[in-house]
């Protein structure tokens, strides 16, 4: 699997001007493959992931998974899409505050045929991975800030994803923390033969991805804008 993107361009209005989020970007990125976006906050990073994930349709060019073009999906396709093959890490987490960490982490799995049995399984694995074992029924308001954040990547890598999209995942999180966790996405991303993306404006980030794409103005550069050194 690959996702694709060909000459995409999305433009907003604003205040009489036109932002130019993305600028005609074409980009790349292979099953297995584990790229960070990096560039400062207002560069377009996150309107990538949004386009990616079918949330929003380019102006022009092609969103392709998998050969799939994504922006020309109906919104049921586009639902079913982002359900069987997204997992998305949202930068503000998405939490359901009246759910506990458990049951926002297995929110996906019961749409995709796992009993509750099953998929409260399924979450409780991955909370452990991802060291909040022992938190499972606390609600979001007993969390810390990091905690929910690690809430949130539990529930984006539950279902296995075909393709990873986190938009500043680490954000929240300590030295350890954030080594674990990206080495735990990098990680899944090789086992699983899966393409990801990492949004990010931390340098030290991107000592854990495969190649390092920067976003500034809405157009894409490669290298040599930061020096990405692997494993």
């Amino acid at each position: 699997m690959s996702f694709e993107l060909r000459n995409v361009v999305k433009h907003y209005p604003s205040r009489g001007e036109t932002v130019r989020a993305i600028d005609g970007i074409s980009l790349k990125i292979e099953g297995g493959e584990f790229v960070a976006l990096y560039g400062p906050s207002g560069s377009g990073k996150t309107t990538l992931l949004m386009l990616a994930a079918g949330l929003l349709a380019p102006d022009s060019g092609s969103v392709l998974f998998d050969e799939r073009d994504v922006g020309a999906m109906s919104d049921r396709e586009s639902a079913t899409y982002r359900l069987r093959d997204v997992g998305f890490v949202f930068q503000s987490f998405h939490l359901m505050p009246a759910a506990t960490a458990v049951d926002n982490a297995l929110i996906k799995l019961p749409l995709l045929g796992y009993t509750v049995h099953e998929a409260r399984q399924k979450a409780t694995v991955w909370l452990e991975r991802v060291g909040l074992g022992d938190r499972l029924d606390h609600l979001p308001e007993q969390l810390s800030i990091g905690q929910r954040q690690r809430v949130a990547i539990a529930r984006a890598l539950v279902g296995k994803p075909n393709l990873l999209l986190a938009d500043e995942p680490t954000g929240n999180l300590d030295s350890t923390r954030t080594r674990e966790t990206l080495e735990l996405l990098r990680g899944i991303c090789h086992e699983r033969c899966v393409p990801g993306v990492l949004v990010t404006h931390d340098p030290d980030a991107v000592g854990f991805v495969d190649r390092v794409v920067n976003l500034r103005g809405g157009v894409l550069t490669e290298g040599p804008g930061i020096n990405t050194t692997i494993w």
